[in-house]
């Protein structure tokens, strides 16, 4: 027999979880709940009724050799071709912890009998004045007597029987409940070979207990000895067994109790974590709610100032297009009825009264607009300790006052990453604080204007834009740069131009050195310029230098003299 774990498939038959064995597991079985009857022990050591057992279902096919086979197909062929020692043995599970069991040739009543829970349900019988125990003789009335040297249970009639017969004459028989103070009054265990027989002997060879005619007979080449000799040796294998097996007790109740211990933290630290998460996200919702209700508000004082500004504006309009209106109809009315003396009289006051309608001022548009923007990915500050995001936006970004910044805005190196930034404004010149502009920027080689060089441009979320890009050959580049569809005006202070591309020289690094004496001697001529000099480039050898040039009419400009205007 062999002892596996394996999922359940077939019969359902496992003791139910909450069903708690203590000691009537020694006495009843788990399946039908009653005192034992005919108990047999399976390999794995749990105990379960002859006929409950042969109720259960079969869990598989499995072979001799251990091979599992196919159950389904019972007309199959290939049974008929297999040889005896291939034919299926029938397995069941355990109903207390589902370990298969494959059950012997014999079937169910081929399994060990469990003696020690018989004994045991004797005992339990005895406690209720014998009841449910019936003669073990008869088999067919309540037990009374107790024969103490045959062990065996007698009922009233049997027991007269047994006292008339000459063997049994002096025999002690007691009361039943003269033994409930006994802690073992077992029967004598026969041979299932020669069941008139006890089981006495012990066949060392093949390792279990035999009769007086076992030794005689099947075992008679086979060293035994007495049960009484040979249990020394035999319990002292199983000590020593059990001692091996104790300190693993110990060690999985021990890790049960600790795995009991942090399933019980596991829980309250999860009712913590959940209270954690209830606080948070109540107080999140509050300031969610809280930063709603800001916005509502805010949106709704943008609204009443616009209206009120909107209603200011038509209200002044209205009132000037009542006065326009009265002045021409009066005019109008003066030049075709009134008689040439009445125009005369009245031109002086309708003249004043027109040229200063004439000279009033008003906006054709109106003052305010409705560009009102909600920005749901903008940081909004924190609100009850909270960081909220969603902000509400009027400003908007006029690219002409947009502006760059930079050190790298006039000049790069050859695979090396340049970078400047864009910094957006509204119409009012002031910095518009928040990002989500679209905003597209182009560097392309001005000789190559088919092959753009890759750009990347980062939000700041702040009104910022950082733009990279990385030359990969010299030459000259121009950088475009559009906010909303429109380019930005770039101001280009040495020169004092204002267009709409930037030219970027890209040098090689060898070049750098002169390159940085350029730019610095730029740098000093516009910082300690006399008054009576202006700043200038020379043409040097194909290329500009920085200088100055004396401010007086008899000192003529070179014709590769380029004036710049001044800066500072």
């Amino acid at each position: 027999m062999s002892e596996n774990r394996k999922p359940l498939l077939g019969f359902v038959g496992k003791l139910p979880s909450g069903t708690a064995l203590g000691n009537s597991g020694k006495t009843h079985c788990p399946l039908c709940m009653g005192l034992f009857k005919a108990p047999r022990l399976l390999p794995c050591l749990h105990t379960v009724c002859t006929t409950c057992l042969e109720q259960l279902e079969p869990y598989s096919v499995v072979d001799i050799r251990g091979g599992d086979s196919d159950t389904s197909s019972e007309g199959s062929i290939f049974q008929e071709l297999k040889p005896p020692s291939l034919q299926p043995q029938i397995g069941i599970l355990c109903p207390v912890c589902d370990t298969q069991v494959d059950l012997p040739m014999g079937g169910v009543k081929a399994l060990t009998i469990d003696h020690l829970a018989m004994n045991d349900v004797m005992l339990e019988s005895l406690r209720g004045e014998g009841q449910g125990l019936v003669c073990d003789l008869c088999s067919d009335r309540e037990v009374e007597k107790r024969c103490q040297t045959c062990r065996a249970n007698l009922c009233h009639f049997c027991c007269q029987a047994h006292r008339r017969q000459k063997k049994t004459t002096y025999h002690t028989v007691v009361d039943l409940k003269d033994l409930k103070g006994y802690s073992r009054i077992g029967k004598p265990i026969l041979c299932p070979v020669h069941p008139a027989e006890e089981l006495r002997l012990f066949c060392e060879l093949c390792d279990r207990p035999v009769c007086r005619d076992c030794v005689v007979g099947e075992h008679r080449e086979h060293p035994y000895d007495f049960a009484s000799n040979v249990i020394h040796k035999h319990g002292d294998s199983m000590r020593e067994l059990l001692r091996g097996t104790q300190p693993h007790v110990e060690a999985l109740e021990e890790a049960l109790a600790q795995i009991t211990e942090m399933n019980s933290a596991l829980q309250k630290r999860v009712e913590a974590v959940a209270a954690d998460v209830r606080t948070f996200s109540e107080g999140y919702v509050k300031a969610i709610e809280e930063h709603r209700d800001r916005l509502l508000k805010q949106l709704e004082d943008i609204r009443v100032q616009k209206e009120n500004s909107l209603q200011l504006q038509k209200a002044q309009l209205e009132q000037l297009l009542a006065d326009m209106r009265t002045g021409v109809e009066f005019t109008e009315h003066l030049l075709t009825s009134g008689s040439d003396l009445e125009i005369l009289i009245t031109k002086g006051v309708v003249v004043e009264r027109l040229t200063k309608l004439n000279k009033v001022e008003y906006s054709a548009h109106p003052g305010v607009n409705d560009k009102i923007r909600f920005s749901p990915q903008q940081r909004a500050g924190r609100c009850r300790g909270y960081e909220v995001y969603g902000t509400i936006n009027t400003k908007e970004v006029d690219p002409a006052k947009c502006v760059l910044q930079g050190e790298d805005l006039h000049r790069a190196r050859e695979k090396q990453t340049a970078s400047f930034t864009l910094l957006c404004k509204d119409a009012a010149g002031e910095s518009m604080g928040r990002g989500g502009d679209s905003v597209h920027v182009a560097v392309v080689p001005k000789d190559k204007k088919d092959s753009p060089v890759r750009t990347l441009v980062q939000d700041n979320k702040d009104g910022t834009y950082y733009v990279s890009y990385t030359p990969k050959e010299p030459g000259v580049y121009t950088v475009l740069v559009c906010v909303k569809e429109q380019h930005v005006q770039v101001l280009f202070s040495a020169l004092g131009l204002n267009t709409e591309g930037l030219t970027i020289h890209c040098d090689r690094e060898e070049k750098a050195s002169l390159t940085h004496r350029r730019v610095s001697l730029l740098h000093v001529l516009l910082q300690r310029r006399p008054e009576n000099r202006s700043l200038c480039l020379w043409r040097h050898h194909a290329r500009w230098v920085p200088g100055l040039w004396p401010r007086t009419q008899r000192s003529p400009r070179p014709p590769a003299l380029v004036m710049l205007r001044e800066v500072c």
